[in-house]
C-alpha cells in the first residue's frame, strides 16, 4: 500500500517537473552545498556525485509529495461534491445575470 491507498491509482500521475519536485531538488542541492561548506571543501566542485544524489532524492520526495497532495485534494473535492449532491436545499441555483445588469451605468464627468 505505501503512502497512498489503492484508490489513488486512478488519478493521473503528476508531471515530472512540478513545483514540489523542483523545490525539493533545489533543497537537496543546497544541502550538499552546505555540507561541502561546513567541511571546508569547495562548494561547487567537491562531491559532484553527492550533489546529483541529493538532487535526485529531493526530486523523488517532491514527486511523491505531489502525488499525495493530488490525492488529498481529489478526496476533498469528491467529498464536497457528494455533500452538495445530497443536500441540494443548502445550495440553491442562482439566477443568471447579464453583464449589463451587474455593471452600473457609466456617466463620464467632463
Amino acid at each position: 500500500m505505501g503512502l497512498l491507498p489503492d484508490e489513488a491509482k486512478v488519478l493521473p500521475p503528476p508531471g515530472i517537473v512540478n513545483r514540489n519536485s523542483v523545490w525539493f531538488g533545489l533543497c537537496g542541492w543546497a544541502t550538499a552545498m552546505l555540507h561541502n561548506s561546513l567541511n571546508r571543501r569547495p562548494a561547487l566542485k567537491a562531491g559532484v556525485h553527492r550533489q546529483a544524489l541529493f538532487i535526485t532524492v529531493g526530486w523523488f520526495i517532491g514527486y511523491h509529495l505531489t502525488k499525495f497532495e493530488n490525492y488529498k485534494y481529489a478526496t476533498l473535492d469528491r467529498d464536497m461534491s457528494e455533500y452538495i449532491r445530497l443536500h441540494p436545499e443548502e445550495f440553491p441555483e442562482k439566477a443568471l445575470k447579464t453583464f449589463a445588469e451587474i455593471v452600473e451605468p457609466f456617466h463620464p464627468i467632463r
